[in-house]
């Protein structure tokens, strides 16, 4: 599960150079940890250009007061709330990093181990007057199993034109197994030796 990343500069530069039209909001964007139903930049594909805007994460939930920010690429397809998505809106959520808490509720801040940008894999819908975003999640990997059992379905830099235009390309991508990934938390403990 994914239910709260951080952007900072870098992130909104990196996006920057990868789309032909950005929303001027996002470039005045700060640094800050990113909660299901805030605002939040995503790179989706219009008339064949990436474009970079702001849409809302998550889609409204069964209950009024509840949002799903997350859906399980394994079974997507099967589900009507994301299957139109998954086919016909992908887009992709720029982090730098993301959290997750293990069973203790220990913080563990998951990045890449190269310092690049994190591009989570998504998919978004209009509900009224917003669009609405969810990042997908896969089984987790062995840098991340030890915290959580899911993880953000993360694409490559050079996947993410493939993810957004091409139906084909970005089902076959929903089977990968994410990039190995640092962790770390707050909460590391130090010994001490007492001789």
């Amino acid at each position: 599960m994914c239910g709260r990343y951080y952007i900072d500069d870098d992130t909104i530069r990196e996006m920057e150079k990868l789309v032909r039209q950005i929303d001027k909001k996002l470039l005045e964007e700060k640094s800050r940890d990113v909660f299901p139903s805030q605002n939040a930049p995503a790179v989706t594909g219009r008339d064949g250009v990436l474009c970079g805007e702001e849409l809302v994460w998550g889609f409204p939930g069964f209950e009024k007061s509840r949002v799903i920010f997350n859906a399980r690429q394994e079974t997507a397809l099967e589900k009507r709330t994301f299957r139109d998505s998954l086919l016909l809106r992908r887009c992709v959520i720029p982090a730098k990093n993301f959290y997750e808490w293990n069973r203790k509720k220990e913080k563990y801040t998951f990045a890449r181990s190269d310092g690049r940008i994190l591009f989570l894999a998504g998919i978004y819908d209009q509900y009224g007057e917003e669009e609405r975003f969810v990042i997908l999640t896969t089984e987790a990997n062995d840098s991340m199993s030890r915290v959580h059992d899911r993880m953000p379905l993360i694409l490559e830099e050079r996947q993410i034109k493939d993810w957004i235009f091409s139906r084909e390309k970005a089902e076959e991508m929903l089977g990968q197994t994410p990039v190995m990934l640092n962790g770390s938390t707050e909460y590391e403990q130090q010994t001490l030796d007492l001789q």
